[in-house]
């Protein structure tokens, strides 16, 4: 579940909620087991016997009542001879409220404040079972008792559980105004507490069985992926939809991260017939997503419309195609028609979901009649209707057909002018569970709508957003079959939900729970409710049939019905598997000199053995080890009494070397007592290695008497002419045996001629370094502390020097110790590997650039620009990596703790060190006579100024005279934030995020006269799309001079004559003063420079002449230089 911080509940007062702080009774300070106070105070005295305490009052519902629906209890403490109390803290007797006890706790002379400290505790705290929780909603009042409506009462919400068992309030009233007997709160020194208390159980669902209880299970959550798990519900639940996804043709060689038809089809698949809860993995795989896209929330509505869009793309040409329109595509008319003449425009347009406005509107009703009014286009908004010239007309939106399916997104985010921010809309907002869109004549419907088709409409499911505007959590109500039936589906946990829950709980606004006994204090319980509908699946009524069809095995192919059982047999045997683990041990048994030589070289170059990778037995605990043996006989085909066990051992240098064979006696035991002794760490494995003798017969010999004198040691040859490692056997040595005295059995099973000179070294350790010395010969094996399971290496003795790359076993080991595969990608390919390359993590910045220059058959390994590798995101880090300045490999490959594998590469045309003097700019330069523009890099030193860069400039571009002077402008998002002096250094300007254009300054700019003005004119419109604010700019910016006392319409000639725009659609543009986001619109008698305080252009952007007309310039991703924040991050599904 998606982590969002609570909103603050409304108080007139600013305070903390905290738990209070105590000491444990007769035992002087302690640390409480709860959380201590938030402001820090010291701990409070054990408290004194209570003086006078009245008797308590309790109204309740049935203690054992159903908690699906809380009820609540109001308790009432009336607090005799209150201000004589001596004690520092004060609790309420116990009252039951949702099956469990609580007591109200006060401090009468405050928790170290001078305000009255109150909380709600849970009365048995110190006995609750594991586990234990409860969600509370409750009020603490302080009664008025001459005026009823002065009371002090204060709400709020907790989970209580063992760790945090009181919640409340530190201040809750000032002293001075409960101790003052003509306030009303101590009538005859007697105070009246009251506390509502409406308790919600937590189901426990370490052990809640979503399958079992309601026959459907769950989607977990990769991080941040409950949006998706609610839509990914909705659409399943939507069976011609998920009938159309079995149908996508799908072959057997498909993989499913790589092919999302199959991908969807096998989460399907999954939430049809699992028992458990689904992963997604594999489908956001498909999607081309990596750890980094999972864990950032997005738009559910614009998730909806990327997958819909990439499955209408991959239906094509498939006997599926056409499903999306089919089932979620709409039609509206746009229409404009004249008043007084008869004329009318009209667009059509197709949709698959429609927007509703919240704010402002109680219910979909209401909406809808927002979404078809009409607006009135007369005086200065008048229509320019062709050959008819300006005219009064109605402009407004009708439906022309709805989809079966139809999807409403509610616009529950919209941005806050006056707090400059955006906002979430928690207001009430109610949608019926049947909505009639034909109501009241087919108000919204365009004459051309086929009137037979009746608009009824079932609701299908709710998806709702719990949380504020910068983070929250998605879940989805659904009924899949329309029944009564609700279904809540939350990530992983879904569960039975009626009516109420799914609609009325989710319209927002404030819930108000009922009281069951109103005491002195009758106000309702209240408070703001954060969880609300965001979208809405109606279901067409004439449609239902076909939509809510059976979906069986049969639609699904059998490849895919093949592959999933197989996949499910699979886990349901890891299962069975994991819940018998507790009765069974597993030995791993290194057998016969097979299993070293063939990692040895291969898998593996220190030590002996992988031991993932050898063979496993699984032996109930109980089996004695001697009948273990008989199974091992059986595998291996080695008789018993030719067998002879030894337990490996971790040394205190990391390695693992068999340390000394069984005695007669632990053979006796059981497997499970045989590897409790064996094994300190206590985990379920049992190491062996098996040692066999084999005769020149090849037949299997009684394994040889081993004295203490005798030690087992294991070979290794090294060949530096093919840099191999391998393992050529084992054998016993006397300790007090000299390595002399082996040569002669070495060289034999080397393969080398007898007199063969070769050198020994023991290997000692390999983490965190490589320990591998010279053994001296002459030596015995004891002196040189030669044991049990040691490793001697042994290779010819090299007698010329720089032949061979490592030329002895210490160099070769330390080799393969920094040995590392890098994978080099293009930096303009960050996804797709180009080449790897094994290099060692000690290799200089010059080795490495140096072997990727020889890769690419670059002459100059100094054009090779490296840019490091982001573990997290996945993605090149911002920065690349300077001439040199990264001393070896594993510098470039560190991203904090983690070491990647993953370099990004780049050919430049000049080599590294000299671009690194050099400041390279992109620049956009704006012909007079030219509509687009063209991008040029300009490449200086970096002590250049924007004089120099515009120099370089005129010599790329034509200039409209010869004398034309240019400037340097910042543009950002359709702005315009600075005019770069000409002196300004070029080392310091960002291109990365910032567009910088270049133009001509127009000749009339240079003659400014004393009451002109240069203004900043901007394209925008007030069309925008989902969480965006209601004023968007669009276009290329520019400046104009305004003249004293000129008129709007002097400024708009001129504006339609720079910017040729025709007539008839220049008449149809809005003028507006434009001063933070706000549009004021101008009349064209209006006295321009009368709106534009004088002031520097510099920081003048937030104040424009705005041009508002409908953008038709085509869409672009978002640039380099137009980045989004990281919560703004659009959905892609790449694949």
């Amino acid at each position: 579940m998606t982590m969002v911080t609570p909103q603050p509940l409304d108080q007139e007062d600013e305070e903390m909620l905290v738990p209070h702080t105590e000491l444990v009774d007769g035992h002087g300070p302690q640390p409480v087991q709860g959380p201590v106070a938030f402001d820090g105070t010291p701990p409070i005295e054990v408290p004194q016997p209570m003086e006078v305490v009245g008797q308590p009052e309790v109204v309740s519902t049935a203690e054992n009542q159903a908690v699906e629906e809380p009820q609540v209890t109001t308790f009432t403490w009336r607090i005799e001879n209150f201000s004589r109390l001596t004690n520092k803290k004060l609790y309420s007797d116990p009252f039951v409220a949702g099956g469990h006890k609580w007591r109200v706790l006060i401090f009468p002379k405050g928790n170290n404040v001078d305000h009255l400290s109150m909380y709600l505790d849970v009365a048995d705290s110190s006995s609750l079972p594991y586990g234990w929780s409860r969600s509370a909603q409750f009020s603490l009042a302080v009664v008025n008792q001459v005026h009823i409506k002065f009371t002090v009462k204060k709400d709020t919400q907790h989970q209580f559980h063992a760790r945090e068992s009181d919640w409340g309030f530190t201040s809750f009233m000032p002293l001075s105004d409960l101790y003052d007997p003509s306030r009303g709160y101590l009538i005859n020194d007697t105070c009246i507490i009251e506390a509502d208390v409406a308790v919600r159980k937590v189901i426990d669902y370490w052990t809640y069985d979503s399958k079992k209880e309601t026959g459907y299970v769950g989607l977990k959550n990769q991080g941040a992926t409950c949006y998706m798990n609610s839509l990914l519900q909705t659409l399943y639940h939507i069976p011609y939809f998920r009938k159309a996804v079995y149908h996508m043709p799908t072959t057997e060689n498909d993989m499913p991260s790589g092919s999302i038809p199959l991908a969807l089809q096998s989460l399907f698949y999954k939430l049809q017939y699992n028992e458990t809860s689904v992963a997604t993995k594999e489908l956001t795989k498909s999607f081309g997503w990596d750890t980094y896209d999972s864990f950032m929330q997005h738009d559910v509505q614009e998730l909806n419309r990327v997958l819909c869009e990439k499955l209408e793309d991959k239906m094509k040409g498939t006997v599926v195609e056409g499903t999306i329109q089919k089932l979620f595509e709409g039609h509206h008319m746009n229409y404009i028609e004249c008043v007084n003449v008869d004329f009318k425009s009209t667009r059509k347009e197709s949709f698959y979901d429609l927007q509703l406005d919240v704010k402002g509107c109680r219910d979909v009703y209401a909406s809808f009649d927002k979404y078809v009014e009409v607006e009135r286009l007369e005086g200065d908004n008048k229509y320019h209707a062709e050959a008819h010239g300006l005219q009064d007309a109605k402009k407004g939106v009708l439906f022309i057909d709805f989809p079966p399916v139809l999807q409403l997104q509610l616009k529950r985010f919209e941005y806050d002018f006056t707090r400059d921010t955006m906002v979430k809309i928690n207001d009430r907002y109610e949608f019926p569970l049947e909505l009639d869109l034909d109501r009241e004549n087919g108000k919204y419907l365009s004459p051309d709508a086929d009137k037979s088709v009746r608009n009824l409409y079932t609701l299908h499911s709710v998806l709702v957003h719990s949380g504020g505007v910068h983070g929250g959590h998605y879940y989805a109500f659904i009924r899949p079959t329309l029944s009564d039936q609700w279904f809540k589906f939350d990530d992983e946990r879904v569960t039975k939900e009626d009516m109420k829950r799914a609609l009325e709980e989710q319209y927002g606004g404030e819930e108000e729970l009922p009281q069951t006994n109103p005491g002195y204090n009758n106000a309702p319980f209240k408070f703001t409710k954060y969880s609300n509908a965001y979208m809405l699946v109606y279901i067409r009524e004439n449609d239902k049939d076909k939509i809510i069809c059976d979906v069986d095995e049969k639609d699904i192919a059998e490849h895919l019905r093949i592959r999933l059982k197989k996949e499910q047999e699979e886990k349901e045997d890891k299962r069975r598997y994991k819940a018998q683990a507790h009765l069974y041990t597993i030995i791993k048994v290194v057998a016969r000199d097979a299993d070293l030589l063939e990692q040895i070289g291969k898998d593996i170059y220190f030590d002996l053995v992988d031991h993932d990778k050898v063979h496993n037995f699984r032996i109930q605990k109980q089996t004695p080890f001697n009948q273990f043996k008989e199974e091992v006989a059986k595998q291996f085909g080695v008789p018993v009494q030719f067998q002879r066990f030894w337990i490996w051992a971790k040394r205190q240098n990391h390695t693992y070397r068999p340390n000394r064979p069984l005695t007669a006696l632990e053979e006796t035991q059981s497997v499970g007592q045989l590897r409790e002794v064996s094994n300190k760490n206590n985990n379920a494995e049992l190491k062996l290695f098996l040692e066999i003798e084999i005769g020149p017969d090849l037949h299997p010999l009684p394994p040889p008497d081993k004295s203490k004198d005798d030690i087992l040691l294991f070979f290794k040859l090294y060949d530096p002419e093919k840099e191999e490692l391998r393992y050529v056997g084992r054998f016993f040595v006397k300790s007090s045996g000299k390595p002399t005295e082996i040569i002669l059995k070495l060289n034999e099973r080397a393969g080398f001629s007898p007199d063969e000179e070769i050198e020994l070294y023991e290997e000692i350790k390999f983490e965190p370094s490589v320990m591998c010395e010279r053994l001296d010969k002459r030596s015995s094996f004891r002196s040189s502390q030669i044991e049990d399971g040691d490793i001697i290496c042994f290779q010819k003795i090299i007698k010329s020097e720089g032949k061979y790359r490592y030329p002895d076993v210490p160099s070769f080991l330390e080799y393969v110790k920094n040995r590392q595969i890098v994978h080099f990608r293009s930096l303009d390919r960050p996804k797709e590997d180009d080449f790897c390359l094994e290099l060692s993590k000690l290799h200089t910045y010059d080795d490495v650039v140096e072997r990727v220059a020889q890769k690419l058959n670059l002459d100059d390994p100094s054009k090779i620009r490296l840019t490091p590798h982001n573990c997290y995101s996945q993605q090149p880090k911002p920065h690349p990596i300077k001439y040199r300045a990264a001393e070896h490999l594993l510098d470039m490959l560190v991203h904090y703790n983690q070491v990647s594998d993953i370099l990004y590469y780049e050919v430049l045309d000049i080599p590294l060190p000299e671009l690194q003097c050099l400041k390279t700019l992109k620049v956009a330069f704006h012909h007079a006579n030219k509509e687009e523009p063209v991008i040029h890099n300009i490449r200086l030193p970096k002590q250049s100024t924007v004089g120099d860069v515009l120099n370089e400039i005129k010599k790329m571009v034509t200039l409209s005279h010869p004398n034309a002077e240019l400037r340097l402008l910042e543009v950002f998002y359709h702005k315009i934030y600075k005019i770069f002096p000409l002196t300004e250094k070029i080392e310091n300007i960002n291109d990365q995020y910032w567009t910088l254009r270049a133009e001509e300054i127009p000749e009339e700019e240079k003659n400014l006269g004393p009451q002109d003005r240069l203004i900043h004119v901007y394209h925008f419109t007030k069309e925008a799309a989902q969480n965006q604010m209601q004023v968007q700019n669009f276009g290329e910016p520019f400046f104009l001079i305004i003249h004293e006392n000129e008129t709007l319409a002097d400024v708009k000639v001129r504006i339609q004559r720079k910017l040729e725009v025709p007539d008839e659609e220049f008449s149809k543009w809005k003028f507006a003063f434009l001063s933070l986001g706000r549009p004021e619109y101008l009349q064209d008698s209006d006295v321009v420079s009368n709106r534009f305080q004088r002031r520097d252009v510099y920081g003048a952007w937030e104040q424009y002449l705005g041009l508002e007309h409908s953008d038709t310039t085509p869409k672009r991703s978002f640039t380099a230089n137009q980045n989004r924040h990281t919560f703004e991050k659009p959905v892609k599904i790449y694949n």
